[in-house]
């Protein structure tokens, strides 16, 4: 399942037919409802449940406390806090009450959590396919896709098996994006802050839209983003106030995603050498290296834009270069790009290659970082433990080939950023459809 384009078969082939399509869609509902019941990553699932009881029952989920006895499990044992923005917790509260509150069962409230996750996977990918029906793609092209979000192999395991809501960003970015392209920037400015809000990975968009949005007028180019940011500050600040949760755990550790190195980073050797992730003294400034980065690379863009494409390839070069020069980025992130991409190679904009390499280098990634044999702990624990105890024995060689597989996706990354600036120094001011002349075949 490379990509979307005529040569590929599979659920590709199967998405020819438009009588499929329910049993395609009936089929990825179960798979993911399945994998979502069974798979949990050990780390992240334990911190939502925990704070997803915590908002629930009205405490702050900002304050780290031993729930043992309430979910019957030695693991609970000094969890940490979750360090997402408040809207995640708060979606996470209303899942106990309506979950674990009623029926207390691990395994369910474990799928309870994914419900979200799923269903911002299910409309991703109509989302896409309406996106490239609407800019005259042909409609087996536009089905191909849709399957292609369906059935992919890395977009369900970093969300519905991992139970990471990269997804839920990625959905509210793209159509934030398309929002913007059709000139509806009040909804466009809204959905972006909230994307933000869920996860800040969805902040390196922010430049590509104010770059699009040059040439403006400047009463729309303020009004865009007073918007944003009002929205931001109530979708950050406003559940401190109105539930009384303490900041000050926040404001005391404001650094603390600066202060680590590893994962799909340029600093995934950390580990390797020095036998944590911590960077320590004034290492940690490596971390904020991200900022100038980000601002020259915006820099560089050509103002303004031609059209749908044009903003999401901005935003792709962006995001990339976010990650390039972030220290630590995690697996699931990646999603945020997968729809933008999968768009830009269904119009002949980039390379199917690229698309499959952006999703097989992380998975492959992924499985030399353990985080596979995380993903048992709601349901065979002690399964996962042995599993985990016998990598220590390859951890030398495990670390080395984990390395080699994030440098080929950071190389990757570099690529597609120089190939975007190119396209985006090409790119011509006409109608998006106008430059959709010839759909995939």
């Amino acid at each position: 399942m490379r990509g979307p384009d005529g040569n590929r078969r599979g659920f590709f082939a199967l998405a020819n037919l438009r009588s499929n399509k329910p049993l395609l869609l009936g089929l990825s509902i179960l798979l993911q409802v399945v994998i979502g019941l069974f798979f949990g990553h050990a780390y992240d699932m334990r911190i939502f449940m925990a704070t997803g009881y915590l908002t629930g029952t009205g405490q702050d989920p900002y304050a780290a406390q031993n729930l043992i006895s309430v979910f019957h499990d030695p693991t609970f044992q000094g969890i940490t806090t979750v360090g997402y923005p408040p809207p995640w917790a708060l979606l996470l509260g209303l899942i106990y009450l309506l979950t674990y509150k009623v029926h207390p069962n691990l395994l369910l409230y474990n799928l309870a959590i994914k419900i979200p996750i799923i269903a911002a996977n299910i409309c991703l990918a109509f989302l896409v396919s309406h996106v490239l029906k609407r800019s005259g793609v042909e409609e087996k092209s536009a089905r191909r896709a849709w399957a292609f979000m369906l059935f992919n192999p890395f977009l369900l395991y970093a969300s519905s098996a991992w139970g990471q809501f990269d997804s839920i960003v990625a959905l509210l970015a793209l159509v934030a994006l398309w929002l913007l392209s059709q000139g509806k920037t009040a909804g466009s400015a809204i959905l972006l802050a909230l994307a933000i809000a869920f996860k800040p990975t969805a902040l390196a968009i922010v430049p590509a839209v104010l770059i699009f949005l040059l040439g403006r007028p400047f009463r729309q180019v303020t009004w865009y983003f007073s918007l944003l940011i009002i929205s931001a500050l109530l979708f950050f600040v406003a559940p401190f106030v109105i539930l009384g949760w303490d900041p000050t755990p926040i404001l005391q550790h404001w650094n603390a995603h600066f202060t680590v190195g590893g994962g799909l980073s340029f600093m995934t050797f950390l580990e390797l050498m020095k036998k944590t992730y911590q960077l320590s003294g004034l290492w940690w400034l490596l971390g904020l290296a991200w900022v100038p980065a980000l601002a020259a690379a915006a820099a560089a863009l050509k103002p303004g834009g031609g059209g749908f494409f044009n903003l999401l390839n901005k935003s792709v070069i962006l995001i990339l270069v976010f990650f390039i020069t972030r220290t630590w980025v995690s697996e699931p992130n990646i999603i945020l790009l997968l729809p933008m991409v999968l768009i830009l190679v269904s119009v002949r904009k980039m390379d199917p290659d690229t698309l499959t390499a952006l999703w097989v280098l992380p998975l492959v990634f992924s499985f030399f970082n353990t985080s596979m044999i995380q993903l048992l702990f709601p349901s065979l624990p002690g399964l996962m433990e042995r599993l985990l105890q016998g990598s220590a024995v390859f951890t030398t060689a495990r670390l080395v080939l984990r390395i080699l597989a994030a440098a080929a996706w950071l190389i990757l990354a570099g690529r597609v950023v120089l190939r975007g600036y190119k396209a985006d120094r090409a790119a011509e001011s006409l109608p998006d459809k106008k430059v959709l002349l010839q759909p995939w075949k």
